[in-house]
């Protein structure tokens, strides 16, 4: 029993000291924790399955560079919980502004704390939702809303005169 004992210490200490997780469960604990260090993050960054790097992209501890990089990632989702992450830089809004993808681009539209100067971007999108959603998001700057209070689409102008009647409240 002794040299059994010893058998299966043998093989689970190297799993438990590798550098990578085996198991899903695993990586996503650690891609989910807040105390995970930066470059465990990013190792879990380049991991083959989306659902690990959406938890790196959702994570509040995750440097604004990875989530910069994390912006580019072909998975969608990923994208998105980047443009919901409160530790996004505004270079990279600008990214995900200029996004091939219309559901990434629309999340950024509606995310509370989106930098104008994404919006600026948003405003001129070819897709009028889009341009619905820059609209009516609170940090859209006056003279953006001035643009958008012009459109031929009535939907659009009436939302963009609501947000400049709201600012002006606000003043």
């Amino acid at each position: 029993m002794k040299g059994v004992m010893a058998g299966l210490l043998a093989l689970w200490v190297p799993l438990a000291l590798a550098a990578e997780p085996v198991d899903l469960d695993a990586r996503l604990r650690a891609a989910r924790h807040p105390a995970t260090p930066v470059a465990e993050l990013e190792r879990l960054a380049r991991d083959p399955d989306p659902r690990v790097r959406r938890a790196v992209a959702a994570n509040r501890r995750t440097p604004p560079d990875l989530l910069h990089r994390l912006a580019a990632d072909a998975d969608r989702d990923v994208r998105i919980s980047v443009a919901t992450n409160l530790s996004t830089a505004p270079r990279t809004f600008l990214r995900l502004a200029r996004d091939p993808d219309t559901a990434v681009r629309s999340v950024v539209a509606r995310f509370e704390y989106v930098p104008a100067t994404a919006l600026r971007l948003l405003a001129a999108d070819p897709v009028p939702r889009i341009r619905l959603e820059t609209a009516r998001n609170w940090n859209t700057d006056a003279e953006t809303l001035k643009r958008l209070a012009a459109s031929d689409d009535a939907e659009i102008a009436a939302a963009a005169l609501q947000s400049l009647q709201r600012l002006r409240q606000g003043d």
